[in-house]
Formats: C-alpha cells, sequence, structure tokens
C-alpha cells in the first residue's frame, strides 16, 4: 500500500475514534448528572447537595409533595409525673359530749347551773375580733363564735385562730340575711353554704347552727338545719344590743342586770365597746358566782 493510502486509513480511523468518544461524553453530560443527582437525593434525602430541603413533607420531588404529607413525628411518651399529695383535711375539734335531753333548740342551759355561755356573731374588723378573743383568753375564757360564711370567705385564719385559742365554733348562715323570711330551698343553702366553709378550714361544720336576723328559728329553719346537719340550733335569752355601740359602762350594766344561770348572751365582734366591757363583763359575773363557759359545756 502506498504511503498516501497509509495516512488516509489512519487519519479516518483517528476521526472515527474521536467521534465515538464525543458520543460517550454527550451521554455523560450535565443533564445526565442531574438526573443521577436527583435519583440519589430521593433515595437519601437531606444528603448531598446543601441546598435540599430537609422538611419532613418532602418525598424526593423537585418540591414539597402534593400527596399527603408524612406524619410528623410523635414525642416520645413521657413518664406521668407523681400526683402532688393531697392537702390533708385539718382534723376536727373535739365537741363535749351534750347532756341527754338537751333540746333541739337551746335558749339557755340548766337555771341550777353556775355556768354561763358568752356568744358572739362572728364577722367585722379581725383586728378587734382578735383583740376580743385575747382578751378572753388572758382571763381564761372560752367563747362560742357563730361566725357567717362570708366573714370566714374574707378572713379564712380566723377559723383556725377561734379554735386554737380553745373557743367553739358555730354556724351563722353564709350572709347573714333575714333566714325566716326565705323560702326552705334558700335557707338551707344559707346554711350549708357555711357549713362547707366551716367543713374546708376546720373538718368539722361544728355542732351549733344560729338563725340570722332572728333570735328564734321557725320550724321551716330548724328543718333546714336538720337536713344540713345540725341538731341543734342556739339561741340566747340575753341580749344587750352591743352592735349598737353603747359606752362600756352601758354594756356591762346591760349584761349583768340581765344574766343569771344558765343564760346565753348574745354578743358581737367587731365593736371596740364590746373588747372595752369584756373585762367589767367578766369581774361582775365572778362576783356573782358565775362562770363563762362555751355553749357545749353549759349543756353538758
Amino acid at each position: 500500500m502506498s504511503t498516501d493510502r497509509r495516512t488516509v486509513l489512519r487519519t479516518a480511523a483517528r476521526l472515527a475514534a474521536l467521534t465515538a468518544t464525543g458520543g460517550l461524553l454527550a451521554a455523560c453530560g450535565s443533564d445526565g448528572h442531574r438526573r443521577a443527582d436527583h435519583e440519589a437525593l430521593a433515595a437519601h434525602p437531606g444528603s448531598g447537595d446543601p441546598s435540599h430541603t430537609t422538611d419532613p413533607a418532602w418525598n424526593g420531588a423537585e418540591g414539597p409533595a402534593s400527596a399527603a404529607p408524612t406524619a410528623s413525628p410523635q414525642p416520645a411518651e413521657e413518664t406521668p409525673a407523681a400526683a402532688a399529695p393531697a392537702t390533708a383535711p385539718p382534723a376536727p375539734p373535739v365537741l363535749t359530749p351534750l347532756a341527754p335531753g338537751t333540746p333541739v333548740e337551746v335558749v339557755s342551759g340548766p337555771r341550777t347551773s353556775r355556768f354561763v355561755a358568752l356568744t358572739f356573731h362572728g364577722s367585722g374588723d379581725p383586728k378587734l375580733a382578735t383583740a376580743l378573743l385575747t382578751a378572753a383568753e388572758q382571763r381564761g375564757v372560752q367563747l362560742t363564735v357563730m361566725v357567717v360564711g362570708s366573714w370566714l370567705d374574707q378572713q379564712p385564719q380566723m377559723a383556725r385562730r377561734i379554735l386554737d385559742g380553745g373557743h367553739e365554733l358555730g354556724n351563722h348562715t353564709q350572709n347573714h340575711l333575714n333566714i325566716s323570711a326565705m323560702t326552705p330551698d334558700q335557707a338551707r343553702a344559707e346554711i350549708a353554704q357555711c357549713a362547707d366553709r366551716l367543713m374546708r378550714l376546720t373538718g368539722s361544720i361544728g355542732r351549733w347552727f344560729r338563725p340570722s336576723a332572728a333570735q328564734y328559728a321557725t320550724p321551716t329553719v330548724r328543718d333546714q338545719a336538720r337536713a344540713v346537719g345540725y341538731e341543734h340550733v342556739l339561741s340566747f335569752d340575753v341580749d344587750p344590743r352591743d352592735y349598737s355601740d353603747p359606752s362600756a359602762a352601758e354594756l356591762q350594766r346591760r349584761v349583768l342586770t340581765s344574766v343569771r344561770g344558765g343564760s346565753v348572751v348574745a354578743l358581737h365582734m367587731g365593736h371596740q365597746c364590746t373588747i372595752d366591757a369584756l373585762p367589767g363583763i367578766l369581774d361582775g359575773l365572778g362576783k356573782a358566782g358565775l362562770q363563762p363557759v362555751t355553749a357545749s359545756k353549759l349543756c353538758a
């Protein structure tokens, strides 16, 4: 073969090889590379391309899936926290047993007794109430306090203060309205609401119920008190009207000229005149041979 022909054949062979190589490069060009990358990212979301979204809704396509998104991961189940210990209810006060035959409504104790009961409407300025309790305690005297429920709502600490001083607590309705004019349901609600406060604060509804705005309980009121849990109504036979704020000397005179053995005296907290008169009242009772006690002890 001549030199020129061999040169032509070698050139043709080289051109054919270059053409084949160019086709292979075209088949592995940039478009094909991007398709391969997306297939890899679909299998391993979030890897490779740092601009790729890691949103859990991503399904490997070019954007967020139009189908239902992948459910968000559920939080690990938490161990239930230990329940806070319930506050222990207060220990109820110990009540003195009453004598057999104690009437449903107590107006006075036995007239042959040398005991008298000083009972107090529980409401008013807590500072005055505390001063009155302290004055009685300094003389070793125990009182019976018939509290108003709305007062306990405002001054809940007074319930324990009264009991801790050795005194006795009773129910004088929730709002101190004219209970005699109420329907049975209204009367029962007034008694029950105050009883609820006493139970929550002291562990007991107390022994005694006293009607509000009345000296004596009507049959309807007695029935409603019994339905709430009160077997006895505490009335009184001596009313010196200290709520009218007489002088201390006048208040002493009113009490000491009316009281006798077995008397139940109705007084009020929240009045300075009552605090001022108390020492003289106690002195006068002592001179008469009378000893102030709780209503329960009077009827024991």
